[in-house]
């Protein structure tokens, strides 16, 4: 799946020269070595399909966030609830590991807040630093 194959909202990164399990150890030390976000938790979705005899790839999802920060933007469109936390999806393929997360923009369009809400603005670049440590570039 190439970056015009995602669905809408999502931003990808791939990491080539790492596995999902080094990207999975790094992406939780960086949220929980950070100020602005504290971890909320870590779904290792494959080893879940496993326990009822289904096999996925090497998945798990991260979700992650700050009260400070996600707050507001519920005060101003509570149904911004349902994509908050933050949540970022760690895949491991055939050409790599692939490194996902919401659009923060696409968040805000999706429940009416506005693109220069602080927030929104500062979650951006954020989020595609953890996406990077993640996935090793």
């Amino acid at each position: 799946m190439n970056a015009s194959e995602l669905p809408a909202g999502l931003v990808e990164t791939i990491g080539t020269d790492t596995t999902h399990a080094e990207a999975a150890d790094r992406l939780a030390a960086a949220i929980e070595g950070s100020d602005k976000f504290g971890l909320v938790a870590r779904v290792a979705h494959s080893a879940s399909a496993e326990r009822v005899g289904l096999e996925l790839v090497p998945m798990t999802e991260f979700l992650f966030g700050n009260p400070a920060g996600g707050s507001p933007l519920m005060q101003i469109s509570p149904t911004a609830g349902i994509d908050l936390p933050q949540k970022m999806l760690i895949i491991e393929t055939e050409t790599g590991v692939r490194v996902l997360h919401n659009d923060p923009a696409y968040i805000a369009e999706r429940h009416n807040i506005p693109l220069d809400t602080p927030q929104i603005v500062g979650a951006a670049g954020l989020l595609q630093n953890f996406a990077n440590i993640a996935a090793g570039v």
